[in-house]
């Protein structure tokens, strides 16, 4: 009996050891790019991702029209990218200026750019930065918060 009861206990032991935290970043592992839940951004173009991410989307008139489908953006604080989506032959960049922040898109034709940004809470600009085209309407206010 004393046998069967210290073959038992080291089945216990052992089940224990096997069972324990296999920790595997339990977080999927993924980057912090891939997809989270909708935001309630979504009208404005806003999408959540995993790891606190923005991305937000703006996309210039594809008659070659000097706007933006969008003049307002909202965001959290943390990595925010802005791609903009030029559907025209005119060329058109999205550049976001504020706070100490000044990076902008290549300027492209027909096709789309990204810029990403760490933003802090607060007001910033975007807009074309294509000669001409901010004085024309292609701006817009990004507020973080």
């Amino acid at each position: 009996m004393l046998v069967l009861a210290a073959i038992l206990a080291s089945l216990v032991l052992i089940a224990a050891g096997c069972g324990g935290d296999d920790d595997d970043n339990g977080g999927g592992g993924g980057s912090s790019d891939s997809s989270g839940a909708a935001g309630s951004g979504a009208d404005n173009g806003e999408a959540p991702s995993g790891g606190g991410a923005t991305k937000l989307t703006l996309t210039a008139d594809p008659d070659g029209g000097l706007t933006f489908d969008k003049t307002e953006l909202t965001a959290k604080p943390g990595k925010v990218t802005i791609t903009m989506d030029n559907p025209s032959d005119v060329p058109h960049a999205v550049e976001v200026e504020g706070n100490g922040v000044d990076e902008e898109t290549k300027t492209l034709t027909s096709g789309t750019a990204d810029v990403t940004v760490d933003l802090k809470a607060g007001k910033y600009e975007f807009y074309c930065p294509v000669d001409g085209h901010k004085a024309g309407g292609m701006e817009g206010t990004l507020t973080v918060g």
